[in-house]
């Protein structure tokens, strides 16, 4: 007779709780990407809409200042080259990390070595992050929190 299945050992999730200083989620974002990038790591960025995707990808030209982080945007020719890809959730390709910033958690998240949350500051927005909570838990997960102040 076998156990439950132990995920834990397959992907790790964390959820970045923003502060009410913090640079917001989109330039979190971009922090996080910049640290799995040095760790010579392949990263999925989903993002709520195309609106949301065209944003981040500009922002990623100017912020962390002074640095660049090589990305595309998913489906863009050559796409598949760029170490950072940016895109909904319905674009999600294979990564080593994917930071999530989508109200819907990422499906099969054992597919990927980490899962990145980032739970908005606002409250009305929370909501969302909890479930996510929850979902990535029920599947044996055990998801790690850090709060982000600045």
């Amino acid at each position: 007779m076998s156990g439950p299945v132990n995920k834990t050992d397959t992907c790790q999730v964390d959820f970045y709780l923003l502060g009410e200083s913090s640079p917001g989620a989109a330039k979190l974002a971009c922090r996080l990407a910049l640290m799995a990038l040095e760790r010579k790591q392949k990263i999925f960025i989903i993002t709520a809409s195309e609106a949301s995707s065209e944003q981040l990808d500009e922002l990623m030209w100017q912020y962390p200042e002074g640095r660049f982080i090589p990305h595309a945007r998913a489906g863009e020719l050559d796409s598949a080259k760029a170490p950072v890809n940016i895109g909904t959730l319905s674009r999600l390709k294979p990564a080593d990390v994917v930071i999530n910033l989508c109200a819907e958690a990422v499906v099969q998240p054992e597919r990927f070595s980490r899962v990145l949350e980032i739970v908005p500051y606002d409250d009305n927005e929370k909501e969302a992050s909890r479930v996510k909570f929850r979902i990535y838990r029920n599947l044996g997960l055990n998801p790690q929190t850090h709060e982000i102040n600045k």
